[in-house]
C-alpha cells in the first residue's frame, strides 16, 4: 500500500502525527488546523484516523477508557519517507 492511495487530508493526518509524541485524536486535530488554519471537524477526523489505522500506516493504542492515542507505524514512516523521495525527484528536474 502507498501513500498515492490515500487523500491528501490523510497524508496530513500522518505528518502531523508524526510530529507529535503519541497524540491524541483532538491534539492531532489542534495541531492541523493550527498549521492549516482550516476547521476540521471530529466527524472528518475519526474516520481517516480510522482508515489510517486499518491501512496499518497509524497505531493506535489506549491512554485511558475514553481517550485514544495515535503514533505513525514502521509502514506509515516508510511510505512518507518514499512519497517525499517520489516528491523530490520533481524538483531536482524542475532544478536542471
Amino acid at each position: 500500500m502507498s501513500l498515492f492511495q490515500l487523500t491528501g487530508f490523510q497524508r496530513d493526518l500522518m505528518y502531523v502525527t508524526a510530529a507529535l509524541d503519541r497524540p491524541s485524536g483532538q491534539e492531532i486535530k489542534d495541531r492541523l488546523e493550527e498549521e492549516l488554519g482550516v476547521e476540521t471537524t471530529h466527524g472528518r477526523l475519526y474516520p481517516n484516523l480510522d482508515t489510517l489505522v486499518n491501512k496499518g500506516f497509524v497505531e493506535r493504542g489506549e491512554i485511558d477508557r475514553r481517550t485514544n492515542y495515535y503514533v505513525l507505524s514502521d509502514a506509515g514512516r516508510q511510505a512518507l519517507l518514499e512519497r517525499r523521495e517520489w516528491e523530490s525527484r520533481f524538483f531536482e528536474l524542475g532544478d536542471e
